[in-house]
């Protein structure tokens, strides 16, 4: 790349909205700005109140183009909520040449993503799990094999017109252009996961404020996505009325007091909490935040374990899991996890960046990071796909996995 490309990606949360700019250069990809702000606009996910949400974005982007020193006009979006659906499906084409090109593994895939939808929804994600050339399965790089039928296995992410149609309002609102929508923890799992992991099977849990996301690897390729709606925000609402205290003082609580697991505390230790209506503050035991606290993420790791069992996966997790997003940054999070799930259980930061990455070296980082790291691979795919073949026009939408260089192109393109 001759001159060094400026990526943002714009993670829209229920308890922040955060910008990352990436300089993407011969070397890799530098954070070079970062914008966090706090979200009042955004329910579970989703958009409740445009002007909020539109003045949170405009804050978020101020901060990190200071601190880039570039203005941003292009964003990749994250996209989330209890609104995203996940579904495996199958296409078949005929191979017109006797030898798969790249023209056919397009035509596949728009075989597989055509479906009957409801009129509300539409499909955001086409990920390959792997093709069949005749009776020949397992192939996961398909151009220049010879054969008569192309088969694809494939993953589909659907998302509500409504939820896709609100994010690009209040983008326009800011001038900013959506390069494309990406599914959040599909974002997360470019952040934390290697591809060891996702070869022989990981579940990545990505518990953000108002929803927790599962996202389920095998054979380096996604098998499963869904959405439980409970997440950090549900903690800091039990804090509140648990200990009668303010909900922006529950939230500093258990950021700085919280503990997912009540063994771990030392029955000795105590914490100031405010009281509401100009009462004096009351001093409390530790322990009794972190029995407030401990239910609800049990509930979580428990829902997630159900959702786990019902996919018919939970033994090709050979990896275990992975949890990120920021409530996971509690402590006792991962000992609770993996005795819930039954499975390893390691807490993911962001990896494989370079610039301001003890800055962003957070799960709470995890998806923003992602996002950036999800449109250093398109550009990427983009200046090969037009050295290899500059009359292909492959969908913007699809991607999925694979090893060598037209591997890895079709793991960044499709």
């Amino acid at each position: 790349m001759s001159d060094n490309e400026i990526i943002a990606g714009l993670d829209l949360g229920t308890t922040k909205v955060c910008a990352i700019v990436a300089e993407l250069t011969d070397d890799g990809l530098d954070i070079i700005g970062i914008g966090s702000v706090p979200s009042k606009g955004l329910r579970k996910g989703v958009v409740v109140n445009i002007e909020s949400t539109v003045q949170a974005i405009l804050a978020a982007i101020e901060q990190a183009e200071t601190m880039a020193g570039v203005e941003i006009a292009s964003v990749y979006a994250g996209i989330a909520g209890s609104h995203v659906r996940g579904m495996n499906q199958e296409g078949v084409a005929a191979i017109s040449t006797r030898e798969v090109t790249v023209e056919d593994v397009t035509r596949v895939l728009e075989q597989a993503k055509a479906i009957p939808l409801p009129g509300d929804r539409h499909v955001i994600h086409v990920l390959p799990q792997e093709f069949i050339v005749d009776d020949q399965d397992g192939i996961r790089e398909p151009v220049g094999m010879s054969g008569v039928r192309l088969e694809a296995r494939v993953h589909l992410v659907t998302a509500a017109n409504s939820a896709a149609q609100n994010i690009t309002k209040v983008c326009e609102r800011c001038d900013l252009h959506i390069a494309e929508m990406v599914l959040e923890p599909l974002a997360s799992g470019h952040a934390v996961l290697s591809e060891d992991e996702k070869e022989i099977g990981v579940a990545l849990i990505d518990i953000g404020g108002g929803t927790t996301d599962l996202i389920i690897y095998v054979d380096g390729a996604v098998v499963h996505t869904s959405v439980i709606p409970i997440g950090g925000i549900n903690l800091t609402n039990d804090i509140a009325t648990g200990l009668r205290t303010p909900m922006a003082e529950a939230e500093r609580i258990k950021i700085k007091y919280g503990c997912a697991a009540t063994a771990m505390v030392d029955e000795e230790e105590t914490i100031e909490v405010p009281s509401v209506g100009g009462r004096a503050p009351r001093v409390l035991p530790r322990h009794v935040l972190c029995q407030i606290i401990e239910p609800r993420v049990e509930e979580i790791f428990s829902a997630v374990s159900h959702v786990i069992a019902e996919t018919g996966y939970a033994d090709m997790l050979a990896s275990g899991a992975v949890i990120t997003g920021g409530t996971t940054q509690l402590d006792g999070m991962p000992e609770l996890a993996e005795q819930i799930l039954g499975l390893p259980v390691r807490r993911g930061a962001p990896a494989g960046v370079g610039g301001l990455m003890d800055v962003v070296k957070s799960p709470a980082y995890a998806t923003g990071v992602g996002l950036v790291k999800y449109g250093a691979q398109r550009l990427r795919a983009t200046d090969f796909r037009r050295e290899v073949e500059p009359s292909i026009a492959l969908p913007a939408h699809a991607q999925g996995g694979w090893g060598s260089k037209l591997g890895q192109w079709f793991r960044e393109v499709f």
